[in-house]
Parts: structure tokens; C-alpha cells; sequence
């Protein structure tokens, strides 16, 4: 305890507080052996270091005069909110005020003789908190509202400025593609002009022939009138003649086929200058595209992170259909998890991959097909094949490049899964699921590619088997007509464009070969009857060509055509894989072409990208699932709700495509 030596100057500066606490005091003489008062209720909001403003309602006007003439002074107990203890003290009164208006009310101003300094301390900081609080909190809203319209701003900006961005890319990509028409315009007409130049050049060299040969003739003529007899003379004037008519006639045409040929000539060169200047622009238009196409190839990886849900690290797969908000799709989480895995982006990969580790419910020791990316419960109990062994890959290209093998066991239990349904049927095929009795040949590709896989990293003959009786299983059930390359299933001979794009990069055209298959077939076989050509209104209004793939032949479907935007990327990485295979075989012509399709899809998949639409994806760029929103895919499912639905599956393949990343294969 401490006790003052001096009274402090009366009026002393109080802390005023905007609340009161209960102050219950006694008033003793001044040498405090004698209580004058029994225990008495007052209370305060004025608060010093050195004391207390004391309100007191209904005080013994006798007790007051003790108090006033400084003949007594006051033991407290000072009830503290949150306190465990009341803190007590003694003190001497420095003034007491009288309240007119208020008989027997009094304020007492108070100096301490004896408290516990941390009594005092207490006191001190809760008065000084309770003074500040009400001017931090407003700083603080202040500062949070500052914050938040600094923020909103930023982000209006920030997504007004990732609009701008695609709305540039689709108006370049529009320019581009009218400046090759153009392109293709005068090459047919600098083509015709040649071929005119040609025939021009002919009908010349045939009348030059002609009047060499005219001409012979009447040297020939003109030698056998000497030779000849008197009688004939007048004739051979008289053919001399005609045929000098006939090589004036030769020089005039020659002559004028000789002016035709100088403005043929004139119109070719200007075609040329004008070639010359359309490419310039072309090549001017294909650098600032190829700068716009990679900025928003950025911004739809960006697109990916941003969607990443914290807490379990899952990624929503479709922004705009409220029916399936917030789900998060196995298949989905596979594609994702690698584009986190091909950008080095190693820590949101391994968010994906600890959730199916450590969170992830499963039935039947597989995954369900789709759960909620706010929660992790499941969305829809129902578990595929596919998706697992997608899961599987995923975790296959992160151990690959990282070299983290803590997720190879996951990966292991998913195949042994695989391989039990694989054992229960006797040609080695892989049904859709463990309660379910339909085989789909992309499950049988994603084994094969996935079993392959594992074998290269765990050297387990095991997978070297499961790999080579997935493969029978195809060559036997898949690969088995001549007219339709690849078949949907199991006794199912519908088309399925995946499948072709899936044979390509999981099986490989060296394979195929060796199997007897031929690869181009099956991609062209895949464009004739699958590549389909639509009008895509987008999300602003504008309407665009748009040239890709389908879902299936249009023939089949009453919609029309539709394109896909994840399965006409697939298709492209098809065509890449393609064009590797013949440059590796020095094929370059052909290789080239292949190139130029997979880079010709790739242009019109730019002319798909749009702003995400939700407020969390601040305009970055992303593809919508299909060209029309809701519509059946001839395979008994329907496409997303919403003309602005942006899809992890169709941006995150689009980026494989894009990169030339191959998700059946480890590099």
C-alpha cells in the first residue's frame, strides 16, 4: 500500500465515464477508530489516480457537515464491473458540492490515503478503456469503412479492368479472324490471277508456235516457187498472201495477249502489296492476341485460386447454376489440383489432396462423386469409377513433380479399389462403379493411363497387369468396328467425343499403331462428326462464330449443335499430342497441320471466355461450360444453368490445352 504525504490540488481532473459503479463507503473519524456511519451506497463515474468523485443520494445532512468540515474521513469498497473483488481504500475528503436541485444529494470529491497500487492500476485502465472505447471503436469502423470502400473500389476497378481485358481479346480475336478471310480472299484471287497468267502465258507460247510454224511454211513456199513450174506461180502468190494475212493477224494477237498479260501482271503485284500489307496487320494482330491470350490464360488460373475454399480447400465447380451452388465435383477437384500441380503451386494442390486424405467421407472405400466445398459434406452419394481414378492421376503428377509421396498411399488404396471391381469381371474391364453394372470406355481409358502411371512410379507389377487387361478389355470391346473407331461402352456403339480425345492421350498414337488402330482416323473420324460450327451469344449481348466440338454428333441430338468448351480443349491437346507424335517420326508437314487445328480451336475457345460474374470472382477470366446453358448432351445429362456459369472443368483443361499439358502422362 501507499499513502499520499500532500493533498492534491481540489477540482483535481477526472476521467468521466458514460457508465457508473457502485461505491459502497463508511464514514470513520479521523484517526479511524470509530465508525460514525454504518456501511453507505454510493456511486461513481469520475475516476483519477488520485481519487473519486463520490455521488450520494440521501446522505444524513449531519454526516454531511462531518464530511464538509473535514472532520471524518470515508474507508471504500469500489465494485468494479468483470472484477473478482471489490478495491478498497481510505480517503479524505477534498471538497464536497451540494446539489440544489436535489435535497441530501451530494458530490464529494476524494483523495486517496491508502489503496493497493494495483487496485489503483485496475481502476485506471478500466476507466481509461471505458474512456477510450467509444473513440476506438468509431476509429475502428471508420478505418474498417475506409477499408471496405477502398477495397470495393479496388475491386470495382479490378473487375471492371479483367472485363476489359476479355472484351479485348474477343475483339481482337474477331479482327484476327476477319483479316484471314481477307487473308484467304486474296489468296484466292492472287490464285486466280496466276492460273490467268498461266493461260495467257499458253495461248502466247501456242500463237508464237503457230506463226513459227506459218512461217516455216512459207520459207518452204517460197523455195518451191523457184523450183516450180510458170503455171504455178499465180497460186503460190496467192497463198503467200494469205498467209502473211495469217502472221499479221498472229502478231496482233500475240500483241494483245502480250497487254493482257502486262495488267495481269500490274493487278498482281497490287495484289501482292496488298497481301504484303493485310499480313502485316495479321502479324500485328497475332502478337497482341497471343499478349491478350496468355493475360487471360493468367487471369482464369487466378480464377482457379481465388475459388478455393479456405477451410477445406475445395474448389466450387460451376459459378452461376444455383442448383448445384456449391459443389465441388471429384473430377473436378482432379483437374484443378493439377493445374495448382503444373503452375508449381504446390500448397493449394495438397489443401485438395488433404481433404480427400483426411476429410473426405467414402463409401466403399471410394469417394463419392461430389461434395460440398463450403463443409466438405457429401453432395451426392453416388460414387464412379472415374472419378476416383481422376483423383488417382491427380495425386500421381503431385508426387511426380514434387516429389511428396505422402499421397501415394491414397492413391494406391483407390487402385486396389479399382482393381477389386476389375478382378469381378473376367475380361478384365472396369464397371462405372461398385453397385453399378454399365462399362464406359473413358473409365477403361483413365485406368489404363492411371495404372500405367503408378507402375512407372512404384515399379509394381501389379499395375503393369491391371494396365494390359484394361488394354485387352478396349482392343476387345472398344476398338472392335471399323466404321465407329472408338465406341461409348460395353455393347454401346454411341458417340462420345471424349473418348476420341481420351484415346489419343492416354492410350498414345504409338500404341494405337501397334494395335492396329489407326490414329488420324479416329480424330478425323471425331471432327467430321463432332466439330460443329454455332452462334454463342455472350454474356454482354455480342453474338460470335464459334467453332468446336460437341458432345456428341448433331445428327443425333434434336437440340442442334452445342460446343463444349472442356471437351473441344480436350480435343485440342488431342490434336498437340498428335503433332508431337510427327514431329518425333520427322514428319513436319503433317505435324503442322495437326499444330495449326489444335491452334485453330485454341482461337475459338478464346472467343468463349468470359468475366466471372459472381462478386468473389472480380471479373477474372473463365470459360462457361458449353455454348447454351441446359441442354442435353446426348449422354443423359444436361449442361449447367446460367448463360455466365463459369466451369472449373472447362478452364482448367482449357489451360492443359493451352500449355500442352497432358494429364495421362508423366513427364
Amino acid at each position: 500500500m501507499f499513502k499520499k504525504g500532500s493533498l492534491e490540488p481540489e477540482r483535481r481532473r477526472y476521467i468521466r465515464l458514460d457508465s457508473v459503479f457502485p461505491v459502497e463507503f463508511r464514514i470513520l473519524s479521523l484517526d479511524g477508530k470509530q465508525f460514525l456511519s454504518d456501511w453507505l451506497q454510493g456511486f461513481t463515474n469520475n475516476i483519477s489516480k488520485d481519487g473519486i468523485c463520490l455521488a450520494v443520494n440521501n446522505l444524513n445532512p449531519e454526516l454531511a457537515k462531518f464530511i464538509k468540515s473535514k472532520q471524518a474521513k470515508l474507508s471504500l469498497n469500489i465494485e468494479m464491473p468483470l472484477a473478482a473483488s471489490p478495491a478498497s481504500a481510505s480517503c479524505k475528503a477534498a471538497w464536497v458540492k451540494d446539489i440544489a436541485t436535489q435535497p441530501n444529494r451530494y458530490l464529494i470529491g476524494l483523495t486517496y490515503e491508502e489503496i493497493m497500487p494495483s487496485a489503483n492500476n485496475r481502476l485506471m485502465r478500466y476507466a481509461m478503456a471505458k474512456k477510450l472505447f467509444v473513440p476506438v471503436v468509431l476509429t475502428i469502423i471508420l478505418i474498417l469503412g475506409l477499408g471496405f470502400a477502398i477495397g470495393s473500389y479496388i475491386n470495382v476497378r479490378l473487375i471492371k479492368g479483367n472485363k476489359a481485358l476479355v472484351e479485348q481479346l474477343v475483339k481482337i480475336l474477331q479482327e484476327s479472324s476477319a483479316v484471314k478471310q481477307t487473308v484467304k480472299q486474296i489468296n484466292k484471287e492472287r490464285e486466280d490471277l496466276q492460273l490467268k497468267m498461266q493461260a495467257l502465258q499458253l495461248r502466247i507460247r501456242t500463237a508464237e508456235e503457230e506463226k513459227a510454224a506459218l512461217q516455216e511454211k512459207i520459207r518452204l513456199e517460197e523455195k518451191a516457187k523457184l523450183e516450180a513450174k510458170a503455171e504455178l506461180e499465180e497460186k503460190v502468190k496467192l497463198e503467200e498472201s494469205e498467209a502473211s494475212r495469217k502472221i499479221n493477224d498472229f502478231n496482233a494477237m500475240i500483241e494483245k495477249l502480250i497487254q493482257e498479260k502486262t495488267l495481269l501482271q500490274e493487278q498482281l503485284i497490287a495484289v501482292q502489296h496488298k497481301e504484303n500489307t493485310v499480313s502485316e496487320e495479321l502479324l500485328r494482330l497475332d502478337k497482341k492476341k497471343a499478349t491478350l491470350e496468355k493475360a487471360n490464360l493468367d487471369k482464369m488460373y487466378q480464377w482457379l485460386k481465388i475459388h478455393q475454399n479456405p477451410r477445406t480447400g475445395l474448389v466450387m465447380s460451376f459459378e452461376g447454376d444455383s442448383e448445384i451452388a456449391n459443389w465441388a465435383f471429384t473430377y473436378d477437384q482432379s483437374l484443378v489440383a493439377q493445374a495448382y500441380t503444373n503452375f508449381s503451386d504446390f500448397e493449394r494442390a495438397r489443401k485438395i489432396l488433404d481433404f480427400f486424405t483426411k476429410k473426405a467421407k467414402r463409401t466403399e472405400g471410394l469417394f463419392v462423386n461430389a461434395y460440398y466445398f463450403n463443409d466438405g459434406n457429401p453432395a451426392e452419394y453416388v460414387v464412379h469409377s472415374g472419378p476416383n481414378i481422376w483423383l488417382g492421376i491427380a495425386i500421381l503428377q503431385y508426387t511426380k513433380k514434387s516429389q511428396d509421396f505422402n499421397y501415394l498411399e491414397v492413391a494406391e488404396g483407390i487402385a486396389s479399389s479399382i482393381i477389386d471391381l476389375q478382378n469381378q469381371d473376367k475380361e478384365g474391364g472396369i464397371r462405372g462403379g461398385p453397385n453399378i453394372g454399365w462399362y464406359a470406355t473413358e473409365h477403361n481409358l483413365d485406368a489404363y493411363a492411371f495404372f500405367n502411371m503408378l507402375y512407372k512410379i512404384t515399379h509394381k507389377e501389379r499395375y503393369l497387369l491391371g494396365r494390359d487387361k484394361v488394354l485387352n478389355w478396349l482392343t476387345k470391346h472398344t476398338y472392335d468396328r471399323i466404321d465407329i473407331p472408338v465406341k461409348r461402352g460395353k455393347g454401346d456403339s454411341t458417340i462420345a467425343t471424349d473418348t476420341y480425345a481420351w484415346s489419343i492421350a492416354a492410350i498414345g498414337p504409338e500404341k494405337l499403331e501397334e494395335l492396329g488402330m489407326n490414329p488420324d482416323m479416329i480424330v478425323e473420324f471425331a471432327e467430321k462428326n463432332c466439330s460443329v460450327e454455332v452462334s454463342y451469344e455472350r454474356p454482354e449481348g455480342q453474338t460470335v462464330k464459334i467453332k468446336g466440338f460437341d458432345f456428341a454428333p448433331q445428327k443425333h441430338v434434336a437440340r442442334g449443335g452445342v460446343v463444349s468448351s472442356e471437351w473441344t480443349a480436350q480435343m485440342t491437346l488431342a490434336f498437340k499430342v498428335m503433332a508431337d507424335f510427327y514431329y518425333k517420326k520427322g514428319m513436319t508437314a503433317k505435324a503442322r497441320s495437326y499444330a495449326l487445328k489444335a491452334d485453330e480451336y485454341l482461337l475459338q475457345l478464346g472467343n468463349m471466355i468470359i468475366s466471372s460474374p459472381s462478386p468473389s470472382g472480380q471479373g477474372e477470366s473463365c470459360l462457361p461450360y458449353a455454348t447454351q446453358d441446359f441442354v442435353d448432351t446426348g449422354h443423359g445429362w444436361m449442361t449447367p444453368k446460367g448463360k455466365s456459369t463459369g466451369s472449373v472443368a472447362a478452364s482448367a483443361y482449357t489451360l492443359f490445352a493451352y500449355y500442352n499439358y497432358n494429364p495421362f502422362e508423366l513427364k
